[in-house]
């Protein structure tokens, strides 16, 4: 998930043909349904970031609207530099990418303090982070194995359920926050989403964040709970401003912005070598290292591409990775239907103020699910090897700071500035702490 959304690094059963290879061409109308496919699975996922981010700013209906747009624009942009490459950049396999959940956090301290303009600046800056480690491979990966990550990402998904349930409430500021009324709706969404994961198969339940989130958002029309106005008012084309919202920076937020880059990139190692797998493509030697190197490439020059162009950090989506285990197809080709559709997606400003007008309950219902998702995936990536007590111990220790870091982020009030930010975000003290205590807790 992307954060994705986040994107969960999982262990992939090995695919050893599909029914479409790398290269294959599938007639287009198939071509158009399996594009289609994946760009539903990804869709919570990417607009869910950006919209977060901007209820974290105070934007209005218009800003997240135009957000959204863009965030879509980029989205597809990258995915189709991911999937088509050219030269040494992109992985060349159906990669698809999206707004990353990994920066949500730091994203949202960033927001809190200084606007949007911090929150891309501080992506801007930071993104060669990600560029220069798809140089150095093989270093970094001894650095951060699965305990390490999965440690990050449960944190990632524990950390931001506390927002979830604001919006499950009714929104940070709501007159009628808690209101009977709010907790029905959003636990309506939660509802069809458990429906559709637990009794559903196949891309249906791949689907039941947006099944859920879309059930959500019909049922309040009739309920009164919507004001299409911002709709009505949206222009029909969007067009791409660069710099529309400005950059700011701040020392103070480097650290955990640049460990949000190493986090993502050692995730997408995972997520690119899992679609290699199921596209049934090889996972070892000098091709698959080269297009791992490309593909962080990619992901790092796009991020900082984005951050002009008014988005977060992308990021390759592991969701998809179950749509191709499902349909049998790693044809690239469908990324670059996937790439057009968000593009035209963002293209039209109708669309993103659509979503602009969500009702915080369905969009909490949604989010309560997917970040419970997530920080159980991260236990998943923990386990994948086994609990051995060293395990056990690296983990509860980096996640029980972690977590108390961010329920008092005042401890660190008295600290110089930078340490100060970095102490308060339960995500970054917890991946500092992991590394550090996987380096020096001798193995059993």
């Amino acid at each position: 998930m992307a954060d994705n959304t986040v994107k969960v690094t999982k262990e992939i059963e090995t695919t050893k043909s599909s029914h479409y290879a790398l290269n294959d061409q599938p007639p287009m109308g198939r071509r158009f349904l399996l594009g289609l496919q994946h760009m539903l699975a990804m869709f919570v996922g990417v607009i869910t970031p950006p919209i977060l981010i901007a209820n974290a700013a105070g934007l209005g209906a218009a800003g997240t609207s135009f957000m959204v747009s863009m965030t879509l624009i980029m989205s597809g942009i990258v995915t189709f530099v991911q999937c088509k490459r050219f030269g040494p950049i992109g992985a060349g396999l159906l990669g698809v990418t999206g707004t990353s959940f990994t920066f949500v956090p730091m994203a949202m301290a960033a927001a809190n303090a200084g606007g949007i303009p911090l929150v891309l600046g501080m992506a801007m800056v930071t993104a060669p982070v990600e560029i220069l480690l798809s140089r150095f491979l093989k270093q970094i990966r001894s650095l951060f194995p699965p305990l390490v990550t999965g440690t990050v990402v449960t944190l990632i998904g524990l950390t931001l359920i506390k927002t979830g349930m604001q919006d499950f409430a009714g929104g940070a500021g709501a007159e009628n926050f808690g209101s009977l009324s709010n907790l029905l709706l959003g636990s309506f969404v939660l509802v069809i989403i458990i429906i559709a994961s637990r009794f559903g198969s196949g891309l249906i339940k791949l689907g039941a964040i947006a099944i859920g989130l879309i059930s959500g958002y019909i049922i309040s029309i009739p309920l009164g709970l919507i004001d299409f106005a911002p709709v009505f008012n949206e222009g029909w084309l969007t067009i791409p401003r660069p710099l529309y919202f400005g950059l700011d920076f701040d020392f103070a937020h480097l650290l955990p912005w640049m460990i949000a880059y190493v986090v993502t990139s050692i995730e997408s190692i995972g997520d690119l070598t899992a679609i290699a797998e199921t596209s049934g493509e090889p996972v070892n030697g000098q091709l698959h290292q080269d297009r791992l190197s490309r593909g962080l490439l990619a992901e790092g020059l796009g991020s900082m591409i984005s951050s002009l162009f008014n988005v977060m950090p992308n990021t390759t989506f592991s969701q998809n990775i179950g749509v191709i285990q499902i349909t049998k197809v790693g044809s690239r080709v469908v990324g670059y239907v996937v790439a057009v559709l968000l593009l035209l997606l963002g293209l039209f400003p109708k669309f993103g103020a659509v979503i602009s007008v969500m009702p915080a309950p369905v969009l909490g219902g949604a989010t309560l699910a997917l970040f419970g998702m997530i920080a159980s995936a991260g236990v998943n990536i923990v386990t994948k090897n086994g609990f051995s007590d060293r395990t056990a111990f690296i983990f509860s220790i980096s996640l029980s700071i972690g977590l108390g870091v961010t329920y008092f982020p005042e401890i660190a009030q008295s600290l110089p500035a930078f340490l100060e930010v970095l102490f308060s975000s339960g995500v970054a003290v917890g991946a500092v702490l992991a590394v550090f205590l996987n380096l020096i807790v001798p193995e059993e």
